[in-house]
């Protein structure tokens, strides 16, 4: 089956084909999967008390951070994030020198949305704290508060314990100045003894029943309902199947494109009427072409799978959000749309579709098709590559290991079918669109897709590191610029090097290049900060754009936990519980991006009552309160503390934004919800939180 020699002629019926230019339009829409509450752990601290030299130690707390995660340093300001912070709670013996040292690679950022900037440490992070010896016996009983974050989420203001007792160095106070190297002193080494995330009860006659100390209206509303939002998350879970339809759509349609390129088209009427001059007998020629098919099916299939084995589970789960990845897939795709525009061709060697032509020349039977299958694979690669990598890339970051195969299935079935509808209805050849210059159209179209959502890669990896290159206003004039352009191109106003001087516009061309210039200008009033909701899961944040001529704020009408539930018995209301920090960075994205749409804010304010608990409150507890959990002995000591409690023993959940919907007796109404920024998702989310909690009422 060889068709190097094959010559594209200029086309007599292109309207079908142009037609199919619209579903390049179609944006391949990856729904983001469901989230649900879980436990997350991403620093992991050490401490210990090192004696140094005149008759001081070094506290020293050591921790290790996961990929993707960053905690904060220390002196960040009243205004920003959770700063780290040494805490006494008891010292004796002890007197600090000094304030709470970071040491390590500290990395110093300019932060817009909190207007400062801030230091933080990722891989790992070091604190010290410089003590001094005043007695021969000490105690001390502190701990190490600090905040971290990621792309995506935050963690409450964490505390790491150090309490111990024991003999120091010393016998009598006069022997500071005669003390030397005490790093070696066995009495200290032996006593001393440091609990992670431990605190022994101050009184034992002051611990008091959790449920008791802190519900204000009754024990029900702080009962765990950790099953109960499980099964609404679970239903979520569920709907990934979904998703997987929208898969196998996006494949479909990215194999219906790739027939309308110079390197598909035309074959097709070559292999068809290869297998039925083969054969004589119509019905033999038929069931090989739906073998050859079938072998194309198997072939994308393969290799749909080789991405998942090459990968693994937990890198496509990673794409997501990995800066790193999506900075290759943006150039990724800009060569591929360069490759579309004609400034190069992406081919594999001649020498591998000749040496595969050759086989399947030599062997027969169901080998001898699969080769041929093979061999279409290898010669259309310059027009189905970029397509199938734009497909991989778009699928693999849904963090799904089955996606790219599900991907590959339907961008085959869509190839398939002409061959073998073709080999059934050989009369239907005589009336398709003859090749021509109309599938130039095709793959310049394609190239305008492909750059336009290499700048969607590029804001992941720009919003990651906070470069601020390609913030809202920025993108937005990106892409009004990329659709005017192809809207023009379409017009035949603009002409690249392989198009045709003589092409003129046909009627379809017309009617997309309006559509593509109308989306051009819909964008133009996102620019003063309009919300674009039909581009709102792709372009950049609001909270990223400088001018914005109105803003819609929504604000909590309650703090407290106990009040708000009071308040939506009394009115009738379901409640929606934000868990957030002052120094949650995702929260403030959250607020800036979804809650100022007009929709939302409009339910929020008047459909809902709105209980913002902040697990960063700093205001003391009226008097601490200490219970177990998990094993531990634990405190509470702000409010902060209570409401990050709440959070984990309740909702089985410690990660900040955390949403979840409850009615008047404390259930959930609906699955929860953290950090997605996209606004229809989460006006579903409310709208059936409403409509459950009616339900209910009945």
């Amino acid at each position: 089956m060889r068709n190097k020699g094959l010559k594209v002629g200029k086309a007599k019926h292109g309207t079908i084909g142009s037609y199919f230019i619209l579903v390049a339009l179609v944006v391949f829409s990856i729904l983001p999967q469901s989230v649900w509450a879980q436990m997350v752990e991403p620093v992991h601290f050490t401490q210990t008390l090192k004696p140094t030299q005149n008759g001081e130690a070094e506290i020293i707390f050591q921790g290790t951070i996961d990929p993707g995660w960053h905690v904060y340093s220390t002196d960040l300001g009243n205004d920003g994030p959770i700063e780290a912070t040494f805490n006494v709670v008891k010292m004796d013996g002890l007197e600090l020198v000094g304030k709470l040292k970071p040491v390590g690679k500290e990395i110093k950022q300019y932060d817009k949305l909190f207007e400062m900037d801030l230091k933080y440490f990722e891989g790992s992070a070091t604190f010290v704290q410089k003590v001094k010896f005043t007695k021969p016996e000490y105690e001390i009983d502190a701990y190490l508060e600090y905040g971290a974050c990621n792309d995506v989420s935050c963690m409450p203001p964490t505390t790491v314990a150090i309490k111990q007792k024991g003999k120091s160095p010393i016998k009598d106070p006069k022997d500071l100045k005669d003390s030397k190297d005490l790093s070696d002193s066995k009495d200290l080494n032996e006593t001393a003894t440091a609990t992670p995330d431990t605190i022994t009860p101050i009184k034992a006659e002051e611990a008091t029943l959790v449920a008791d100390s802190l519900s204000l209206a009754g024990g029900d509303l702080w009962k765990p309902v950790i099953k109960e939002l499980s099964a609404f998350d679970g239903k979520d879970h569920e709907a990934k199947g979904i998703s997987w339809w929208m898969i196998l759509l996006e494949g479909l349609l990215g194999g219906f494109l790739a027939l309308f390129t110079p390197c598909v088209w035309p074959i097709i009427p070559m292999t068809v009427s290869f297998f039925l001059k083969r054969n004589k007998d119509r019905r033999k020629a038929i069931r090989e072409a739906m073998i050859y098919g079938l072998s194309i099916v198997v072939i994308y299939v393969l290799l749909g799978l080789a991405v998942t084995l090459l990968f693994g589970a937990s890198a496509l789960n990673a794409l997501a959000t990995n800066a790193v990845f999506n900075i290759f897939f943006c150039l990724l795709l800009v060569v591929f749309a360069a490759s579309f525009f004609g400034a190069f061709e992406i081919t594999l060697p001649s020498s591998w579709s000749n040496k595969i032509d050759q086989k399947s020349e030599k062997t027969t039977g169901l080998l001898s098709i699969f080769l041929m299958a093979f061999t279409l694979a290898l010669v259309s690669f310059s027009c189905t590559g970029p397509i199938i990598g734009f497909l991989l890339v778009a699928v693999s970051t849904q963090g799904s290991i089955v996606a790219p195969t599900i991907g590959m299935l339907g961008f085959a079935i869509a190839l398939a079918i002409p061959f073998t509808l073709f080999a059934l209805f050989p009369s239907l050849l005589k009336s398709a669109p003859k090749s021509g210059g109309w599938m130039n159209v095709v793959k310049v179209t394609l190239g305008f897709i492909e750059l336009a959502f290499a700048l969607k890669f590029l804001s992941v990896a720009d919003l990651a590191y906070s470069w601020h290159i390609l913030d809202r206003e920025v993108f937005l004039s990106l892409w009004i610029v990329i659709f005017g352009l192809l809207g023009v191109y379409l017009l035949g106003w603009l002409k690249f090097p392989h198009d045709d001087e003589g092409n003129r516009t046909n009627v379809p061309q017309f009617f997309l290049a309006m559509i593509s210039l109308a989306f051009a200008i819909y964008m133009i009033p996102g620019l003063w900060g309009a919300p674009l909701k039909a581009i709102s899961a792709f372009a950049p944040p609001m909270n990223t754009q400088d001018f914005v001529l109105q803003k819609i704020t929504t604000e909590a009408r309650f703090k407290d936990y106990e009040q708000g539930m009071a308040a939506a018995r009394a009115e009738g209301k379901p409640v929606l519980i934000d868990f957030t920090g002052f120094g949650c960075v995702n929260c403030r994205k959250m607020e800036a991006a979804v809650w100022s749409d007009a929709q939302v804010a409009d339910i929020l304010n008047n459909k809902y009552v709105l209980i913002s608990l902040y697990v960063d409150d700093k205001t003391p507890l009226a008097e601490p309160i200490e219970m177990e959990e998990n094993g531990q002995v634990r405190t509470l000591r702000t409010i902060g503390d209570k409401w990050s409690y709440l959070q984990r023993m309740k909702f089985g959940a410690n990660a900040q934004p955390f949403y979840v919907i409850l009615d008047n007796d404390g259930n959930p109404l609906a699955g929860s919800r953290s950090y997605n920024e996209d606004i229809q998702e989460y006006i579903s989310f409310l709208r059936g939180g409403i409509s459950n909690y009616n339900d209910r009422k009945k």
